[in-house]
């Protein structure tokens, strides 16, 4: 039995990304479109990386965070779109098995990462809006310093059990995904053998994640609301909405997407749903991301214009 698994398992050398089936004309326009904007988040979020690194006025902990959540998106998308413009421009669409799991790893880990910066950024607005005076003290560099290496790192340490489990699966037979990046769900219909606990084991670290790092970034909000409608000047109260509006629609546009896909995996969503809402959370929200800090952000968008060579100078009176 173990030998049979084992020649099963190792039957498949590869996998099939179907991506966006479509012309030859059509695979060339998306080519040209996720091309820009690849790029353009590239730029968007070096940007943000390259102000906090320069500019000394932002080298506080709100801004270091920032500017490290920024890199994890260039990052995230880094892992799936480079090989799906290959893939727009390839006829045979594979990928090797251990590539493929590669980047569901990479993918998913940097996925779970952001998760957790989400979780920081908020306990670092609550902290500064709910608790001013002590701010400075709990909010140490060690502090920071700690929570950025532990933003980066939970990520690769939790993922490595559900990637490790789905990649033991025996595959044997059909090996064609149809989708753009090597998705765990479509690998879990590909298994020869329909392993309940492996899909158990991987919904239920799904649901506590997301649902855990979600309740702890709505109950910190929750109070930072309160907190911001009890201040009695109106300009102060403007200033922490601006910020906390700015995380809040990164986290709504974040965690909307990936709850619909990931917390139910065996529920059944259509095939273009499913490419759709990865697309919207693997593409489109890095691509967001630089503009929904910057355009609301006074201090951001001062750096980013020191950044571009395009600082206006401020006249003292």
């Amino acid at each position: 039995m173990n030998v049979s698994s084992t020649e099963t398992t190792n039957s498949v050398s590869h996998f099939i990304l179907m991506g966006f089936p479509s012309s030859p004309e059509m695979q060339l326009l998306y080519f040209v479109l996720f091309s820009v904007v690849y790029t353009l988040t590239l730029m968007g979020n070096a940007a943000i990386v390259c102000a906090v690194r320069w500019d000394r006025r932002l080298h506080i902990p709100m801004y270091i965070f920032l500017g490290n959540f920024s890199l994890l998106e260039i990052c995230y998308v880094t892992t799936t779109i480079p090989n799906m413009l290959a893939n727009f421009l390839s006829t045979s669409k594979s990928i090797s098995f251990v590539s493929c799991f590669t980047q569901f790893y990479f993918f998913f880990s940097f996925g779970c990462d952001e998760g957790f910066f989400l979780c920081i950024m908020a306990f670092d607005r609550y902290l500064a809006i709910c608790c001013p005076l002590y701010y400075p003290r709990i909010m140490t560099k060690q502090l920071y310093t700690g929570l950025v290496i532990f933003g980066w790192s939970c990520g690769f340490i939790l993922f490595l059990t559900p990637v490790v489990l789905i990649s033991q699966l025996p595959y044997c037979g059909p090996n064609t995904i149809n989708h753009f990046v090597c998705d765990p769900v479509p690998l879990m219909l590909l298994s020869c053998s329909e392993d309940t606990t492996t899909q158990f084991i991987y919904s239920t670290f799904n649901a506590v994640f997301m649902i855990g790092t979600f309740l702890f970034i709505l109950c910190s909000y929750a109070l930072v609301i309160v907190a911001v409608l009890r201040m009695p000047s109106a300009a102060s109260k403007h200033k922490a909405f601006s910020t906390c509006a700015s995380h809040l629609a990164v986290v709504t546009l974040f965690y909307g997407s990936i709850m619909v896909m990931y917390v139910s995996p065996g529920s059944g969503h259509p095939v273009q749903v499913q490419k759709i809402v990865t697309l919207f959370y693997s593409v489109i929200t890095p691509f967001c991301n630089p503009l929904i800090y910057s355009l609301r952000n006074k201090e951001m968008k001062t750096a980013l214009r020191k950044v571009f060579g395009m600082e206006i100078p401020v006249h003292k009176i």
